[in-house]
């Protein structure tokens, strides 16, 4: 369950957008970036067995026999192909292959999918690479499979450890094969995250209670945390289920992050807690402001240039996607992020972080002086939701309680 922000329109038109010349993105512009910011990999792999409820991202129904492995990888090594000479000679810090359930496709093909990206990109020496599973695709030796074909970190979506509730978010687990699945990545990797949610239809304090002291038994060195929010033009947007009240949901985040704590898991972001030296480095550089590459059906780019910050989503529908990028025209919509909107989506990052952001930081990644962000700061502080020193901004506990009105204060 982890992908970038998401800020440009999901509704590109049809044609695409023409294929330009690295000259385009290099000429003058209104920005002017001292140094380019670290860079990531997403590959988005949309198929699952099944549409969960409550998912809004692009992901669409198909059974393991019935995947296109080759053909779906064949265009998105194309897509890297026609992107390389925008991000030719920057090294990737990490990569994630995200869904969708990307754990359907066999470790053969992903083993081919990696091999073919360190053959056009520079990877740095301890590249994290996470692949997304699901326990509903998991078989014995299925994670080691993935481990050998290079993936570094598996993320888990188990979500609850309750049949009930399972059942009510659509699930294809049970509880049963959720531990199984957890117990083998322990076995198969060093690192590994489970993604658990909370406010499920009809969970009570203790329910929760009860799916965290599951999680925790089983020693994951990092736990991704959502609150279940019905997204629009999603099945239980149209037949809402009823969720806890605000309070009660207040209530159960305060919970996990005490018993998180007390097992040695620190909140280093708005959603996710972790060991010492298990933090996802691929999220925090989403946080901090850092650019990525997507490539896939749907998946959505944020890279940066010596004069400009330049935004990009390739076609969603897989079909299209795959005919589109296997001709050269994946980009369905491309804009560059104005000077008036970069210090919003800088603040939307880095205010997630425990740890805030640097002040320098912000000027080195938006080319935009600390005055763009001042009147924010000032009544950010005035509300008690900042604390800021010369060097160095941070979210109070109230401001992290408060995040959205936080984030709000540095709207254009």
């Amino acid at each position: 369950m982890t992908e970038p922000i998401r800020i440009v329109s999901e509704s590109p038109p049809a044609a695409g957008v023409p294929v330009r010349d690295i000259q385009h993105y290099l000429r003058p512009g209104t920005l002017q970036l001292g140094s380019l910011p670290p860079l990531s990999l997403y590959v988005h792999l949309p198929w699952c067995l099944k549409k969960c409820p409550y998912c809004d991202f692009n992901s669409h129904e198909m059974r393991p026999d019935q995947l296109p492995e080759q053909r779906y990888i064949d265009a998105v090594v194309a897509d890297l192909e026609a992107a390389l000479p925008l991000v030719w000679g920057r090294t990737i810090h990490s990569i994630f292959i995200g869904g969708g359930t990307p754990s359907l496709f066999s470790p053969r093909a992903i083993d081919r999918l990696l091999g073919d990206i360190r053959a056009r990109l520079k990877l740095e020496a301890d590249c994290e690479i996470t692949l997304e599973a699901n326990p509903g695709t998991f078989e014995k030796d299925r994670f080691k499979a993935f481990r050998s074909a290079g993936v570094t970190r598996l993320s888990v979506g188990v979500q609850s450890f309750n049949d009930e509730h399972l059942k009510a978010l659509g699930r294809v687990h049970d509880r049963a094969q959720a531990i199984a699945a957890v117990e083998e990545a322990a076995q198969a990797f060093d690192t590994f995250n489970l993604d658990i949610m909370y406010a499920l239809p009809g969970q009570t304090p203790e329910e929760l209670a009860q799916d965290m002291r599951t999680a925790l038994a089983l020693g994951p060195p990092h736990i991704s945390i959502y609150h279940l929010t019905i997204e629009p033009n999603t099945y239980f947007a149209k037949f809402p289920p009823v969720i806890p009240e605000d309070d009660t949901a207040y209530a159960m985040l305060d919970q996990i992050t005490e018993m998180t704590g007390v097992a040695g898991l620190s909140r280093y972001e708005i959603s996710a807690y972790a060991r010492e030296g298990h933090r996802c480095w691929h999220n925090l550089n989403y946080w901090q402001f850092g650019d990525y590459l997507g490539i896939g059906a749907g998946a959505h780019s944020k890279l940066s240039f010596a004069h400009r910050v330049v935004r990009q989503v390739r076609f969603r529908e897989p079909r299209l996607y795959m005919e589109k990028a296997l001709a050269g025209q994946c980009i369905a919509l491309e804009e560059e992020v104005s000077r008036a909107d970069l210090p919003f989506e800088y603040m939307l990052n880095a205010l997630r972080l425990r740890g805030g952001f640097a002040l320098a930081e912000f000027t080195e990644r938006t080319g935009l002086a600390i005055t763009a962000i001042q009147k924010g700061l000032e009544e950010a502080e005035r509300k008690g939701l900042i604390e800021r020193d010369f060097a160095r901004v941070r979210p109070t506990e109230r401001g992290f309680d408060f995040l959205s009105d936080l984030q709000a204060l540095f709207l254009a």
